[in-house]
This record gives C-alpha cells, sequence and structure tokens, in this order.
C-alpha cells in the first residue's frame, strides 16, 4: 500500500489507535509547533508486569497510527514514579523486614531488597528498561525523582503552591471528612525521618516555593517545596506533570477514571489544557481477581515469553482494550495461535481490511513475510506425547511431514518449537490423562484403525485423513454427533478435553504412531 492509501483508509479507520490518533489530529489542527508528547507512567512499588508493559504497548500502537496521519514528530515518555513513598510491602519480594523498616520513604531512597541496585526504585526501573528495551520500544525513560531533584517541576510546583487553595477546591469534596482533616496537595519530606508527610502545609510564600508543616516529631518546620524536599499528592502530582511536561496523551486503566477527571481539573486550574487519552480495562487473573503488582497475581512478563513470542503479547494487548480480560498461564496458546490466523490473513487483505487487522499495529505496518505450515495448538498436542518433548524430536516429526521444513528454512516455526515443548512440559503433559474407551467407542475406533490402514495417494495427507476421521464419525454418531465422535479421540489419544483437527495430527505424527496411539486406547479394559 502507498503512503497515500493508507492515510486517506487511516483518517476513516475503525481501528481503536487510528480513532485515538485522531484526536490529537483535531487537537492540533495547525500543528503544535513542537513533537507531539505521549506519556505512560509506572510506580515502582511492585515489579513491573505485563499491565505495564501494555500501557506502552497501546501508546505505541498510537503513537504509530499517529504517524500514518501526521508528518508532526512525536516522543513517548515513560515516567516512573518513583518518589512515592513505599505504602505497604509487597508479597513478591525478599527481605519484607527490611523494606518495612523504611516504610513512607520515597522508593528511590530505599535499598534494594533484591542486592543489586542503589534502591528498591532503581532496581524495579531497570527491569522495566530492560524489557521495553527487549521489545524495541522507541521511548525515553524519565525518573519522578530526577526531575524533582533537579528542579525541572520547580517552576510547576510554584504554580500548584500560587492556587493551592483552588486545588484544594477540586479536592476536598472528593475526599471522606477524616481525610479532608489533613489532605494537602503538598507532600513535604521529613528533614528527619526521610518519610514523606501526609500532614497537613500551610504556603509561606508561593513565588520562593516555601511552605510550613509540622513534622513527625511535632515541630514545626519552615522549608523549601522545591528541589526535590516535597513532592505532590498523587492527582495533583499527574495533572502538574501534564502541565510542566506539555502531555498530549496518556492512557490510563478503567480504576483510575476518577483520577483523570480530577487532574483534569487540576491541570486547568493551573491554566492548561489535560492531555488526550483512553480508559482501558483491567487484566485480571485467573480468579478475576485484578492484577497488582504487590500482590504478583497474573502473569509477569519473563512468564509469558518463556511460553510464547513477544508478538502473542502484543496480540493478546491490541484485542479489545476495552474488555475486561483474564490473564492466566492458559491464554497463551489461543494467542499465539490466533496472532498466526491474523497475519497469514494479512497478505491477501485489502488496505481497509489491513487497518483493522491486530498485526497491522503489533508490526507498525511491517508484517513480516514468513508463513506457519504447522499451528501451534498442533504442536503442543505432539509436543505432549511421550517421548516427544524435546526440540531435536518435534523437528524429526515435522520434517517427516514435510521435508521441505527445517530450522533454518522457517525460523518462525522453531522458535514456536521451543516454546510449545516448554509450555507443554510444564502445564499440558502433566494434566492428560487418556481414558479407557466404552465398547462401542472401541468399534469406531477400530473402525478408524482399518482407515488409516489404508494408503494415501493424495498430496494433502491431512486433508485425507481428515476426510476418513470425518468418514469414520458420521459412520457411528451420524453428522449431528460428529463432536461426540471428537471428544472421543481427544480423550482416549491425547488425553485432553479438547485437540487438534485430528487428519493433520495424523498427518505430523505419522499414521504407524497414530495407529499406536489407537492400539494403546484399545488395550485398556473398556468402559
Amino acid at each position: 500500500m502507498t503512503d497515500t492509501d493508507l492515510r486517506t483508509e487511516a483518517l476513516a479507520s475503525k481501528a481503536w489507535p487510528y480513532e485515538e490518533a485522531r484526536k490529537l489530529l483535531a487537537r492540533y489542527p495547525q500543528g503544535k509547533g513542537a513533537p507531539i508528547l505521549f506519556e505512560t507512567g509506572y510506580g515502582p512499588s511492585g515489579l513491573p508486569h505485563i499491565g505495564t508493559f501494555n500501557e506502552v504497548l497501546r501508546t505505541t500502537m498510537v503513537r504509530n497510527a499517529f504517524h500514518a496521519l501526521s508528518d508532526q514528530p512525536t516522543r513517548l515518555l515513560a515516567f516512573s514514579d518513583d518518589m512515592d513513598g513505599l505504602r505497604k510491602v509487597p508479597d513478591n519480594v525478599p527481605n519484607g523486614d527490611m523494606l518495612r523498616e523504611h516504610l513512607g520513604k520515597p522508593l528511590t531512597r530505599i535499598p534494594d531488597p533484591f542486592g543489586t541496585h542503589d534502591s528498591f526504585a532503581a532496581h524495579n526501573n531497570a527491569r522495566l528498561r530492560d524489557f521495553l528495551d527487549r521489545y524495541g520500544f522507541d521511548y525515553e525513560f524519565a525518573s519522578s525523582t530526577d526531575y524533582y531533584t533537579a528542579g525541572r517541576f520547580d517552576d510547576a510546583l510554584r504554580l500548584v503552591l500560587k492556587h493551592f487553595d483552588a486545588i484544594q477546591g477540586v479536592m476536598l469534596p472528593t475526599l471522606r471528612a477524616e481525610r479532608r482533616a489533613t489532605y494537602s496537595p503538598v507532600l513535604p519530606i521529613s528533614p528527619k525521618s526521610g518519610i514523606v508527610l501526609q500532614v497537613p502545609v500551610e504556603v509561606v510564600d508561593a513565588a520562593a516555593g516555601t511552605i510550613a508543616f509540622v513534622d513527625d516529631d511535632g515541630e514545626r518546620i519552615v522549608q523549601s517545596a522545591l528541589g526535590g524536599m516535597s513532592k505532590l499528592q498523587w492527582k495533583v502530582d499527574w495533572a502538574m506533570r501534564w502541565v510542566a511536561l506539555g502531555v498530549d496523551y496518556e492512557m490510563a486503566g478503567k480504576d483510575l477514571i476518577d483520577s483523570v477527571i480530577q487532574s483534569g481539573k487540576i491541570a486547568r486550574v493551573l491554566g492548561a489544557r489535560p492531555p488526550e487519552g483512553f480508559n482501558y480495562e483491567m487484566f485480571l487473573d485467573e480468579h478475576g481477581e485484578k492484577i497488582s503488582k504487590s500482590k504478583g497475581n497474573g502473569l509477569s512478563m519473563d512468564q509469558w515469553l518463556t511460553y510464547g513470542p513477544d508478538e502473542s503479547l502484543a496480540f493478546f494487548a491490541y484485542r479489545e482494550p476495552k474488555k475486561a480480560k483474564q490473564l492466566h498461564m492458559g491464554v497463551i496458546p489461543r494467542a499465539v495461535d490466533e496472532y498466526w490466523q491474523f497475519r497469514t490473513n494479512y497478505a491477501g487483505q485489502d488496505v481497509k481490511q489491513r487497518l483493522g487487522n491486530p498485526v497491522h499495529h503489533i508490526h507498525d505496518g511491517d508484517v513480516p513475510a514468513e508463513t506457519l505450515p504447522v499451528g501451534f495448538g498442533l504442536l503442543l498436542n505432539l509436543a505432549s506425547l511421550p517421548g516427544v518433548g524435546d526440540r531435536d524430536t518435534m523437528w524429526r516429526f515435522l520434517e517427516r511431514y514435510d521435508p521441505a521444513l527445517s530450522p533454518e528454512a522457517n525460523p518462525a516455526l522453531d522458535r514456536l518449537v521451543g516454546y510449545a515443548v516448554a509450555y507443554a512440559r510444564d502445564f499440558v503433559a502433566p494434566t492428560l490423562q487418556r481414558r479407557a474407551p466404552t465398547l462401542a467407542e472401541a468399534e469406531a475406533l477400530c473402525a478408524l484403525d482399518a482407515e488409516l490402514a489404508k494408503p494415501v495417494e493424495e498430496d494433502d495427507a491431512a486433508k485425507a485423513l481428515q476426510d476418513r476421521v470425518y468418514e469414520v464419525g458420521k459412520r457411528f454418531y451420524g453428522k449431528e454427533h460428529l463432536r461426540d465422535w471428537f471428544g472421543v479421540l481427544y480423550e482416549t489419544l491425547l488425553g485432553a478435553a479438547q485437540g487438534p483437527r485430528m487428519g493433520s495430527f495424523f498427518a505430523l505424527y505419522g499414521v504407524e504412531g497414530s495407529r499406536r496411539l489407537i492400539a494403546e486406547a484399545l488395550s485398556y479394559p473398556a468402559g
């Protein structure tokens, strides 16, 4: 597709990244005169998880969509709120007792419980950056502590102090009575304990940036709010950052809708326009609970990438961003297979269809041409069988299935073989339990065995074998109950409740091996 074709279709595309990008076109119809600034936020009070990565990925998709619509330059700032005080000890980190001694202090002033970095925040920031770098994101990293202590927020802090009462007017009606009594937009850092204090603050001199407060030992302190000697309360901090940095776009989870509203009001109090953005639904764990950094529930990025490629994770994040989705090990195989289904379809689609295809946004329009001759689900079924669960054995089956296949000629398939071996070993094989067929099922299996024993003359062995599976199924179960027949095959031959297209499986596993599976099933005592 030409750039002109792409831009024309993108201006009307219903794909959500283009819908979001058009908000920025409307925001600056004549151009901004400076790079459009996209921002993502990260709270390093716990290890980064897929939800964190997801926000950077989705924002990048909107940024790429904007590039298709406009020639204006852009920047992406990944901002870490690492000056926040640690409120509780995460469940999924070591040395919890040590962390407990530093509760309330900025995350950058707390020792690293892992013992590898200068602070807890530095460790978690590094983990986030390592992954973002691995994925190849084009971003700039920013530390809240660095910006506060270097004075980059000082002018905006003075503005907050100048409009202190108006900001209180926004925030206090949203708080409970007991919270209103102590709430302050500005959180001074105690010069004695180093704790981020939640205490009432008096503005002494807004222009000079001076405040007064009572320290945790009861002494009244007058000190500057600038240069890292204070930070702002969350919603005020977010608004101040939008204003100070000139943020144009930032998305957030549905749980932060109220924060977006209140921070938007505060940004207007400070004389600025809030950024464009959109609220996505949250990822849930397998029990339907919200994923939490401190709990460590759900999946980590490393866990997903042990069992599925980067593209499958991006595919999962792209689909239906306004729908809550459970995120657990069981969703990986489907995400891998569906990614490849959409990727296979891409080459034959027109421009409009391509712009609505998830792989277009995953690869920013540069979709790799390599095809996948064997699906991931089929690889999983093969890798789950006794004696097959290693890469070399898997490739012997694949090369027999199609002599043209090889790890060198099919690198994407080779990667999936590795993922299939790992996933089958850890999550599939331990759960498989083949059952004995009933007498009626055994009769059908015998008939299938007889069909498999016949020579396959067609070029497409998988189709020919699938036709035989259907014919046996129709003979014993009728067209209306073919689902029951396939259930019998999955449960007696593979030990699973669901399975692959059996003709393809028989072709990949080999007719002799498949007949052995039937013989083993028939050797069990009949039910």
